[in-house]
């Protein structure tokens, strides 16, 4: 992973993580322990989606880059895909409150997103060669 692609996924996980905690802690003060572990649950739903599909997608532009754009829209559908069937599943489970998981699940992807959009628009990453870095054919 080069130290770009790291940053990125640090800038993201951070504030991420910040909001899941504060969405436990609400949680816990609203729902109490079910609330709490709900919250924990979407918290670390969007943690393993999120970071895992931004690692995916970091790898993919390194060694397929004629295939990153096509690769980020079939991973974003997926993950959507993925997380509606997983939330399907678990509406009926009674050992955590399912609305503390949909809203914490809801307030850490937009974070995350943000974060995201934030860290590209932050880096320095140059998009046209600059002249004399060409290396000789």
């Amino acid at each position: 992973m080069q130290s770009n692609d790291a940053r990125t996924l640090l800038h993201c996980v951070i504030p991420t993580a910040v909001v899941g905690g504060a969405g436990v802690a609400v949680s816990a003060a609203l729902a109490g322990g079910k609330g709490a572990l709900g919250a924990a649950i979407g918290a670390a739903l969007v943690l393993a989606f999120m970071g895992g599909g931004l690692v995916a997608l970091q790898r993919t532009a390194r060694s397929l880059p004629h295939l990153f754009q096509m690769m980020g829209l079939l991973l974003y559908t997926t993950q959507i895909l993925a997380l509606v069937i997983i939330l399907s599943v678990i509406k009926r489970v009674a050992v955590f409150d399912t609305k503390c998981t949909a809203f914490t699940l809801l307030a850490a992807t937009l974070v995350w997103m943000a974060a995201q959009v934030r860290a590209h628009m932050k880096s320095k990453i140059l998009y046209v060669e600059p002249e004399g870095a060409r290396t000789p054919s």
